[in-house]
């Protein structure tokens, strides 16, 4: 049986690779695994059969013949654990890897996110415009320690791993907000990142699902 694996049938991303199926795409282009990819509307991710995958109706899920999976570090993690070229076969190097992981989405990406939710949802609330500022304080505080600890390095912890590439994607949430660029070292860490083949490979097959989207639409309205 193939490896599935799902993604949003009509992404909120509009093909940017933001959504949290992307970091799954680039580990699996990474290790040179073969995979397909379900892609669920936003009523089936409520549905019995995909909440039986997914027990809060999100994407992506992880499909390999009895074994499922959900949690996009999680699925990333397990990746990297079953094939060779994202953890570092040094004991002490490996488990720094996946501490960046956990770095990634413990201490790095909540007040990205919460910035985010920020945006959107709260602002027509009267806290927006004193909540804001401090959101992206927190954010500069995190992006200023990341950098002086990654300084002139190419990766976190020599070779390219598992927690570079949770952390470009992290990163890449801020684009278009101009903080990310108030660090030259961290933007070009994620243009380092972008440039890797499997990257590429990776978001290409994601915006393509938004692509066929507008050419269906335009299409129809022909």
């Amino acid at each position: 049986m193939p490896l599935i694996i799902t993604a949003f049938e009509d992404s909120p991303d509009r093909g940017q690779g933001l959504a949290r199926d992307m970091p799954v795409r680039w580990a699996l282009e990474e290790v040179g695994e073969p995979y397909e990819v379900r892609l669920v509307s936003f009523a089936s991710l409520k549905a019995p059969a995909h909440r039986a995958l997914q027990p809060f109706g999100q994407i992506p899920t992880y499909e390999n013949g009895d074994l499922v999976l959900f949690e996009s570090g999680a699925i990333v993690l397990h990746i990297a654990e079953h094939h060779a070229g994202l953890l570092p076969e040094d004991t002490g190097t490996r488990a720094r890897a996946v501490m960046w992981m956990f770095a990634a989405i413990s201490t790095i990406v909540p007040p990205i996110v919460q910035r985010e939710f920020s945006e959107y949802i709260e602002r027509d609330k009267s806290w927006y415009k004193a909540r804001l500022p401090m959101l992206e304080s927190l954010i500069r505080k995190r992006l200023e320690d990341l950098s002086r600890r990654l300084d002139d390095s190419e990766w976190l912890e020599q070779a390219f791993s598992a927690g570079d590439l949770l952390m470009i994607q992290v990163l890449r949430r801020l684009k278009g907000t101009g903080m990310l660029e108030e660090f030259p070292v961290l933007s070009a860490y994620v243009s380092r990142g972008e440039a890797r083949p499997a990257f590429k490979r990776a978001f290409d097959a994601q915006l393509e699902v938004f692509n066929r989207k507008q050419r269906r639409q335009r299409e129809g309205d022909s």
